[in-house]
């Protein structure tokens, strides 16, 4: 088995706990993130709070997601990616309520949802963004999870790694793709997969998301070249010694001197 694969056997084993229904509760409605891609003359940068993950351990335990989101807010991301999961990337849904609480750009809710309730509390737990993972979802599933996520008016990131997985996506028509250079299953990164994959399906039509394995202003201009209107970053923010800094470089593309 792959570490997916474990992930995904966690949650399934994690939905046994939940409720047969969760309530809705009543909230604002969620914040409009496609429309800042759209917008956006540069590239768009998510900006990840995360503590851990399979691939790297530890990457900052100790932070607290509150005060990592609103540096990320005060350096100009655009929207804040949040994990939720908490066995192996050690997050919570407290955090995500914390930090969407607390910011004024959209947040999302990055997780490996499989199931409607998971929506249901991400929304509760005041996401203004989903991730659907193509991977871990056959087609039934995905058109249904993305149809139920879109009827709560929260912003979708459909999420595929390679050709096979884009093909899958384009089919539901989805406003956001996110392209991951991270293999989920060997958790290889790659950071040429955004481009090979934009070269032959990019389109104006689309809002493409580069994924992982962007560390600097020189990998953040080669996803912008690529075609790519935002990117999400994690690991290089979390171990950053200045947030702003970091952020101001990779939204400019620009290789700050050492």
């Amino acid at each position: 088995m792959t570490i997916l694969d474990d992930i995904v056997e966690v949650k399934k084993q994690e939905l046994l706990e939940y409720p047969e229904k969760i309530e809705l509760i009543t909230r604002e409605k969620p914040l409009d993130f496609t429309g800042s891609l759209k917008r956006e003359n540069g590239i768009a940068l998510i900006s990840e709070v995360k503590r851990a993950s399979p691939s790297q351990g530890d990457i900052n335990a100790v932070m607290d997601p509150l005060e990592q989101a609103k540096s990320y807010v005060r350096g100009g991301a655009d929207a804040i990616s949040v994990l939720t999961d908490k066995q192996f990337f050690k997050g919570s849904f407290d955090d995500l309520e914390r930090v969407s609480a607390a910011v004024d750009v959209p947040v999302l809710n990055k997780d490996f949802i499989i199931d409607r309730r998971q929506i249901n509390r991400a929304y509760n737990h005041g996401a203004d963004i989903v991730l659907l993972i193509v991977t871990i979802l056959d087609d039934e599933s995905l058109g249904d999870l993305y149809d139920y996520a879109s009827s709560l008016d929260l912003n979708i990131i459909v999420e595929v790694h390679d050709e096979v997985e884009l093909k899958r996506a384009l089919k539901i028509s989805p406003e956001i793709i996110g392209i991951n250079n991270r293999n989920l299953k060997t958790f290889t990164v790659d950071i040429g997969n955004t481009e090979r994959l934009l070269e032959k399906y990019g389109t104006d039509d689309i809002q493409f998301i580069a994924e992982s394995g962007i560390h600097n202003g020189e990998d953040a201009q080669r996803m912008k070249l690529a075609g790519a209107s935002g990117m999400l970053v994690g690991e290089s923010l979390m171990r950053a010694d200045s947030i702003e800094e970091k952020i101001q470089e990779l939204k400019a593309g620009k290789v700050y001197e050492s």
